[in-house]
């Protein structure tokens, strides 16, 4: 591979850092670009990978091998194509992932765009996660460290994208990237992991930053019990989202969930088994695989970043829209989050969770 060039994104953080050194030992000739999302005069950005700090960081390790760096202002369609569609999904009572749509429509977007431009093929990043390539469409595979792993975040790639894509760092765990970055005497080495969002949150959170960003209606409404008796009231529905606890603003007498966003409406129950769905639908589904899980295949399903992929079968799919069960119900299925197919460490494709299952009657002999 020597002399090839490959574009590197370069957030200012230790993994794109390590990235784009460990691409250069292997004789790579590597650009720095560094995507600029939002203003980095927005205070807004602090402790992002927009801020003033982690593009020295980027610039001052691209200058240690020697590489150029280019800083890229993709704001306005950063603006249109993840915040502003966020702010819809909260505006709707569901609970986007601006991270998804971000690597799918912008990230990647601009990384091969400059790539064509720089005469190079390839663009890499500093995700933890694994591409493996062989005679047929390249795969996504998760990371090879778990508590890191990154592949739920860029399930809306395509493999043609894939398949011009280096991820270095998802064969290593995140200590061995530290472990390389001070070996380096690389400037980022202990910097801090950036926020998930690059927009800092205001006081309300995330979805209420958004909002003021937007201007948009707060949409205040009823808080409602099990029994659908007005318990309380809420400043806006974008302040929820499905199995939240805290921040309620009502005294139930016990812990109490959100169950469902209806409209202005919050239900929420003291029942947490009333949160448990038997399976979801899945709108807009993409598959990285030629052959799509047809009725009845066994899949794991991870519906939250956070959370444990859980074994479930698909009951049918078809028009982009994937109608799965679980093995086990699932706690808070929440509509407009990811939810991720696998099988074992690769990542079949992926959509959005448009519901949960209602949970089955129980028959008169239970």
């Amino acid at each position: 591979m020597t002399g090839e060039r490959v574009v590197v994104a370069m957030s200012g953080g230790v993994d794109s850092s390590v990235t784009a050194a460990l691409l250069a030992e292997r004789g790579y000739e590597v650009i720095g670009l560094t995507l600029r999302l939002i203003s980095c005069d927005d205070p807004g950005t602090r402790g992002s990978c927009c801020d003033v700090d982690a593009v020295a960081g980027a610039r001052a390790v691209a200058g240690s091998l020697g590489a150029p760096h280019y800083v890229v202002d993709v704001e306005q369609e950063f603006d249109r194509a993840v915040l502003r569609p966020a702010w819809d999904e909260y505006d709707r009572g569901r609970t986007p992932n601006p991270c998804v749509l971000c690597n799918a429509r912008i990230k990647w977007t601009a990384l091969l765009r400059h790539a064509d431009s720089f005469g190079a093929h390839l663009v890499a990043t500093g995700h933890h996660a694994r591409i493996v390539t062989g005679d047929g469409p390249a795969q996504l595979h998760r990371g090879v460290d778990p508590r890191k792993d990154q592949s739920y975040f860029l399930f809306r790639l395509t493999p043609e994208q894939l398949a011009r894509t280096l991820l270095p760092v998802g064969e290593v765990t995140k200590d061995e990237v530290r472990a390389v970055a001070r070996s380096l005497g690389l400037a980022t080495a202990e910097r801090e992991e950036s926020q998930d969002a690059c927009l800092a949150a205001a006081e309300g959170g995330f979805a209420e930053a958004l909002r003021r960003r937007f201007d948009g209606d707060a949409r205040p409404g009823a808080l409602l019990d099990d029994r659908e008796r007005e318990v309380g009231r809420h400043p806006g529905v974008h302040r929820f989202t499905i199995g939240q606890r805290r921040g309620l603003g009502v005294a139930l007498g016990r812990p109490a969930f959100v169950r469902e966003i209806d409209g202005t409406r919050v239900r929420l129950t003291t029942d947490e088994a009333r949160l448990a769905a038997p399976g979801l639908v899945v709108a807009d589904t993409r598959w990285l695989v030629a052959q799509a899980p047809q009725f009845a295949d066994r899949v794991l399903v991870q519906s939250r970043y956070r959370q444990r992929p859980v074994a479930a079968h698909v009951e049918a799919s078809e028009g982009g829209r994937t109608r799965v069960r679980f093995d086990r119900p699932q706690r808070a299925v929440t509509p407009g989050q990811a939810a991720v197919f696998y099988n074992g460490e690769q990542v079949l494709g992926g959509g959005w969770i448009e519901r949960g299952l209602p949970a089955e009657a129980p028959t008169e002999e239970q």
